[in-house]
């Protein structure tokens, strides 16, 4: 979805940023650290660092060691350069976040919303988070749910097992298990996904 988002923004006035959060890493993926990826990539779309975001960053200097930006400071920037072009941020498994992380997240979301009109948000997250996101963003949520797809699975694990270098390490059995078992546990765990996207009027539109 980002890729073909990517490619559709291409020769227009628009950024793309995205963020993944995964249960594996929610020790390094706080709130801070996160927006402070989302402002990296969103720089990086411009033709020019803004003079505002250069003199924060010199300032930081000063300090012992070179401090991090503070989140003020990131949200600042963040609506400073949202607002300057078209911005789509796309979080995926925000579920994945800690609870505390993810009501800091949500709550700056809403500030660069209510600053960047021409700001778009699409996130990905299980159906708990729901009514803490559309909370969070005043209701200004849409969503949709999604589930996966049994043959979509069985397609792509023969696909995998096709392409295994070591084929004669796998009998008939262990095969035919691995496309019994893994399609019945994803369809478990991931047949509630939902998926939240706000709907924000886009200075460009695609």
């Amino acid at each position: 979805m980002i890729d073909s988002l990517c490619d559709q923004a291409g020769g227009q006035n628009i950024t793309v940023a995205c963020l993944y959060f995964d249960f594996a890493a929610q020790k390094d993926q706080s709130s801070t650290s996160m927006l402070g990826a989302l402002l990296r990539q969103l720089v990086a779309g411009l033709g020019e660092v803004p003079e505002e975001i250069v003199q924060a960053y010199e300032e930081q200097k000063n300090f012992i060691d070179g401090r991090r930006l503070q989140h003020t400071n990131i949200m600042n920037m963040l609506q400073t350069t949202s607002s300057k072009k078209g911005t789509f941020i796309c979080i995926d498994a925000l579920d994945e976040c800690v609870p505390e992380h993810r009501v800091k997240l949500l709550n700056s979301l809403n500030q660069i919303l209510q600053k960047s009109p021409g700001t778009r948000i699409f996130v990905t997250g299980r159906p708990h988070i729901q009514p803490e996101i559309e909370r969070r963003l005043s209701g200004r949520v849409t969503s949709l749910p999604i589930s996966s797809k049994r043959d979509d699975i069985i397609r792509y694990l023969h696909s995998r097992l096709e392409e295994d270098t070591t084929p004669d390490a796998m009998n008939s059995s262990l095969k035919a298990e691995i496309l019994k078992r893994i399609p019945e546990d994803i369809s478990e765990m991931y047949v509630e996904t939902t998926l939240w996207k706000l709907p924000q009027a886009c200075t460009n539109k695609i």
